[in-house]
This record gives structure tokens, sequence and C-alpha cells, in this order.
């Protein structure tokens, strides 16, 4: 019998042909995975944890976006994104609405900086949030792919357990591999559905029980700006070492070197002198940085009621009436108490001269 001729190219795909949908696959209410191929038969040639841009073509003019690759170049004949429609969203809408297999559009790419490849470690910390799970998708997938035993600790967080893109994948992967080592933890419970994950926003403590030799990995992360800034608060104030963290926004992915933004986050200092007043007390008290708004007026013999002392309880809740804090808690304060002025005393640091009501 005469085996069917594949039409596979000897040259990898370039961004002057144009990619045909070949599948649309739904992976939550609001995502979904589009897979592209080559007509010409060419194959993908790019690094785990890179974007294409797409330029869609919508009723009012060509839209350009860029999304991460989610698919794996270990598996070159075919290339997906995965989109997750946000609020007021055009491009990634008209995709989800319109895009279906047989069409054509132009793309460019792919590019970025965001991979595994370009720092090896022998253990791998993924942290993300909502469709930030597509770069690490890739780099699990590659990394599956490669044949050898993989040590990855993978952090996702998402509103709810099927909110969760690449669940049942993933969980195929981990049932197979013990080195790939699945947390997930969600904001709510999905009605008469048991959940027996993490529960409530990614924290220090949750991060301390998912990788207790978090230390020793090298972190990717990829979400909302605020999720990745809490990433960072919670690794600095654990005594991360920062050059083995990586990050990719979701709003302006990095294309070179040259192009990553500076991560100048504000933090602590160690030797850096600052000043407490406690209002209601009449007490003015010089401190470090790096000491606690609680340490501090214990130390002047005031009492600020507390319990955890690492920003669970929310028993030192109190309003800070001028300067800045830096915060960083588990859980126990709300954001409407952040806006209003509130801060936890056993976690938050003055940034200089503060004054609180104590």
């Amino acid at each position: 019998m005469k085996k069917p001729r594949l039409n596979w190219a000897t040259e990898p795909w370039s961004d002057d042909e144009l990619l045909e949908c070949a599948m649309v696959v739904p992976e939550t209410a609001d995502a979904a995975t589009f897979t592209f191929r080559a007509p010409s038969g060419a194959w993908f040639d790019y690094q785990p944890g890179q974007f294409l841009t797409l330029d869609l073509p919508l009723p009012g003019g060509n839209i350009q976006r860029t999304y991460t690759i989610s698919s794996s170049p270990s598996r070159p004949l075919s290339i997906s994104v995965t989109v997750k429609a946000q609020r007021m969203s055009l491009a990634t809408r008209w995709m989800l609405d319109h895009l279906r297999p047989g069409m054509r559009i132009k793309a460019y790419g792919p590019s970025g900086i965001f991979t595994s490849l370009r720092h090896p470690a022998k253990k791998h910390l993924f942290i993300s949030a909502g469709s930030g799970v597509t770069p690490m998708m890739s780099m699990t997938t590659w990394a599956w792919d490669s044949g050898e035993m993989p040590d990855i600790v993978f952090v996702h967080a998402a509103r709810s357990p099927s909110d969760i893109i690449f669940r049942r994948r993933l969980e195929q992967f981990a049932d197979r591999v013990p080195g790939l080592q699945l947390r997930f933890t969600v904001e709510q419970n999905d009605p008469f559905t048991a959940w027996t994950g993490y529960l409530g926003r990614l924290n220090q403590i949750m991060l301390g029980l998912m990788a207790p030799d978090y230390l020793e990995r090298e972190v990717f992360c990829c979400g909302p700006e605020p999720f990745m800034q809490s990433v960072r608060d919670m690794l600095v104030s654990l005594g991360f070492d920062m050059d083995h963290y990586h990050q990719e926004s979701f709003g302006a992915p990095v294309r070179t070197e040259a192009d990553a933004p500076v991560i100048d986050d504000v933090a602590p200092e160690e030797g850096a002198k600052a000043q407490i007043t406690f209002a209601a007390s009449g007490v003015t008290a010089p401190c470090a940085e790096t000491d606690t708004v609680l340490a501090v007026a214990k130390r002047s013999g005031l009492n600020i009621p507390s319990g955890c002392t690492f920003g669970l309880c929310g028993t030192c809740k109190i309003r800070k009436i001028s300067g800045e804090v830096h915060m960083v808690h588990n859980g126990g304060i709300s954001d409407d108490d952040i806006a209003e002025g509130y801060i936890l005393a056993c976690c938050s640091h003055p940034m200089g001269r503060i004054e609180v009501e104590v």
C-alpha cells in the first residue's frame, strides 16, 4: 500500500507567508486556542515562551495584537496561540467570534526573550495568572517533549476552577511525570463542584507551601501587572535573589534585551533611615526602613493589638495618616481598606517619614 506523501517544506515558516487557521479549541467559557499552519507546509522554528503578532482584519480596519505562543517548538508542524477575552477587548473578541478554520491572516515573528532556554536551570518555578499561563504551557510542553525528567513547580492563579486554562492537559502531564508539580489557587469555587486546591489570592504563605525550595529555583512569571508586582514583592521580602526572576507583560511583550524595562521596585533598604509619628500617643520614633510599624510601636512602649505577625489575621490593622509604607501581607487586609489608608502594622515598613493613628 502506498503511503500518503506529507506536504512538508524543508525551510521554516517566515512571516512573508500567511498563516491558515487549522483548528479552534475552546479552553474555558471565555478563552480558546487557535492553531495555525503554513499553507506551504513550512515548519515553525521558535523558542518556548515567545510571541506572535497577528494582523487581524476587524471591520473598522486591521489591528495588530501580540499573543504568546502556547504550543511548543518540539511540535513544529503547527503553531498555536491561546487568547482570553478581556473587558473592552476588540481584537481578541473578534478572534473568538469570527476567526474560523480555513481563514488566512498575516502574522509577524516569532519574537521575544521570555523563555527558559535563555536561563538554563535544574529547577524551575513557573508562576502565572489568567492567560499568563500560555508561555508556561509552551515551556512545560517543551520540557515534557525533551525526554528528560523536569523539575518544575507550576503555580497558577485563576478566578475559579473552571477558569484554569489547560488544567486537564497539565494534569495529564503531571499524572505521568513526578517532576511536574501543579499548584492551583482560585478566588472562588464553582457551584456544586468540589475544589480541594488552594483558595484565595496567592500570598507568601501559599508560595512557601507550594514550593518550599523556591530560593533554589529559576522563576518565570506572567500575568496582569498587579499580579506580577505582588509576586515580586513576595519574593523580595522572602530574600529571593531577583537575578533569577524573569517576567513577561500582558500589555507590552519584550522583543529584545534592549527593550526590556528596568524593574525598579520600591523596597525597604538596609541601613536607610525612617521615622514614625504615632499621632494619638504624641510619640515620634526614629527607625530603619527595615523595621515594621509594629516593632517600632512596641519598642516605643505602645500597644498595637496583634496576632499572627505575618499579615494574615488582620488584628493589627491601623490607619495611616500620611507617608508611604511597603506592605506585603498574606490576605489580612482588603483592597478597600488599603484604598482608605489602612495598613497592617506587622508587615508594613516605613518608607521615610510616616504618621499613623496610634
